[in-house]
């Protein structure tokens, strides 16, 4: 009896306070996330239970995103980095991180005052810079952009949460790439009859209405415009984008397996979705500070 207290204590102490990360999971956060987790993995004979709290293998992958450490350089206050390896694996093998991350969507949609599912998206593209331990297979160059690395398929709904993504070579064009994720939206969310592109996809107006039976319209820029402009419907798009790259994980792609790319930009999402839901207000961002006038031996220094 000791030895279960003393475990106990020990689980409450890590999944409450735990490293006192900013990527770490708050209550209602975790409260948010838990009932979504598949159900622990037992043998014929029951097996034992899990060494390590989820709440603290969540914690690590999100701290992994954010930071981009990293397996092998986690915290030693977390789960062992294999440990933790073996459950995003494990995650990702089952499925389970999509439909946390769909689940997550349709309360996000919902507490906006939308319908859980949407009916308007959105599509484009984004080429990011590989790691040198990528395999060359599964990279390639993008020519308009200069990049050597992957391109990003990604389709949202009007609020820029995610409905598809897909990670492929930064050599292949986007009137190619774009198809698998346009496919996927189609029989994932048929209720979506719109979806809004940049002209790199107009190729794909007539294909999208004969094979998907929907609308493809593309947002094309003013022949007159100079310089930087937001560009109508497409600016949820190019939004979460950022929302993405502001992940150190995402700013580059260092996943051997592409599989597991488009897995790491839905964990993203999830810390995204479960911040939103309950942060309580709308984001806000601080305002310029003040310079403060340090006097030094040298004269007025502003910091």
């Amino acid at each position: 009896m000791p030895c279960l207290v003393a475990e106990a204590l020990v689980e409450l102490a890590a999944s409450s306070v735990g490293g006192g990360y900013p990527s770490d999971l708050t209550d209602e956060q975790w409260a948010l996330v838990e009932p979504l987790l598949p159900p622990a993995r037992l043998g014929p004979k029951g097996g034992r239970r899990e060494k390590h709290p989820r709440r603290r293998i969540l914690d690590a992958i999100f701290y992994v995103v954010r930071t981009g450490c990293a397996w092998r350089q986690l915290p030693k206050d977390f789960a062992p980095w294999p440990t933790v390896y073996w459950y995003f694996t494990w995650w990702h093998d089952d499925g389970a991180v999509e439909r946390i991350h769909d689940a997550l969507r349709s309360k996000v949609r919902e507490a906006d005052g939308r319908d859980a599912e949407p009916t308007a998206g959105l599509i484009d593209s984004q080429s990011v810079r590989t790691a040198d331990t990528v395999p060359a297979v599964t990279w390639g160059f993008d020519a308009g952009k200069k990049v050597k690395g992957r391109k990003r398929f990604i389709v949202t709904d009007t609020l820029g949460l995610l409905l598809a993504v897909h990670v492929v070579a930064a050599s292949v064009q986007d009137r190619d790439g774009a198809k698998r994720p346009l496919l996927w939206t189609r029989l994932d969310h048929p209720e979506v009859r719109k979806v809004w592109a940049d002209q790199g996809f107009g190729r794909l107006v007539d294909w999208a209405t004969q094979i998907l039976g929907r609308e493809l319209e593309i947002v094309r820029k003013d022949p007159d415009q100079r310089g930087f402009q937001v560009q109508p419907k497409r600016w949820a798009v190019e939004r979460t984008f950022s929302w993405l790259t502001a992940h150190r994980r995402l700013a580059r792609d260092y996943e051997t397996s592409l599989a597991h790319s488009e897995t790491m930009i839905r964990w993203a999402m999830i810390g995204i979705m479960v911040r939103r839901l309950t942060r309580g207000c709308p984001a806000a961002r601080p305002g310029p500070k003040p310079l403060i006038q340090v006097r030094s031996h040298a004269g007025t220094v502003q910091a």
